[in-house]
């Protein structure tokens, strides 16, 4: 029983039903238990982020990756190897979708593979109305009176 009735966040506000699909799908994520791929998500300073995929065993060509709606996605379809023989094969390339839910203004910058490990470079960038600036305050008295008249 993991699901949270929002009716009173619908009923009182307006533009949290991105928040509530946040919820959900967290609480889905969870109890699913799947934990293949693992990865890490890791902060490099005030707006910088790194998640790092294990995605042993998969080319470059066999991994993709998106952004669509604040979502990525990291897919990875292991391409069949035909004519081998196992007497036991306990490395399964299976194909694998993982998703990460960005917050506002997280744009992906890039990502490379290296040893296995397939890691996204992310950035949140502020639009310039966003960010916080300075007002110069004017000393001259008669322009405050000016305003009021």
């Amino acid at each position: 029983m993991n699901a949270i009735d929002l009716t009173p966040l619908y009923r009182n506000s307006i533009g949290y039903d991105r928040f509530a699909n946040l919820l959900n799908t967290a609480l889905t994520a969870e109890s699913s238990g799947n934990g293949y791929p693992p990865y890490n998500i890791e902060t490099l300073g005030e707006n910088r982020y790194t998640i790092t995929v294990a995605v042993a065993g998969f080319e470059e060509s066999e991994l993709e990756i998106s952004v669509e709606k604040g979502v990525l996605a990291v897919r990875g379809k292991k391409q069949k190897e035909g004519g081998k023989k196992y007497l036991h094969q306990g490395i399964a390339y299976r194909s694998f979708e993982r998703k990460f839910n960005l917050a506002e203004y997280v744009e992906v910058t890039d990502a490379g593979l290296k040893n296995g490990l397939l890691t996204v470079h992310l950035k949140k960038e502020l639009p310039e109305a966003m960010k916080p600036r300075t007002v110069k305050i004017n000393g001259n008295a008669a322009n405050v009176d000016s305003l009021t008249n």
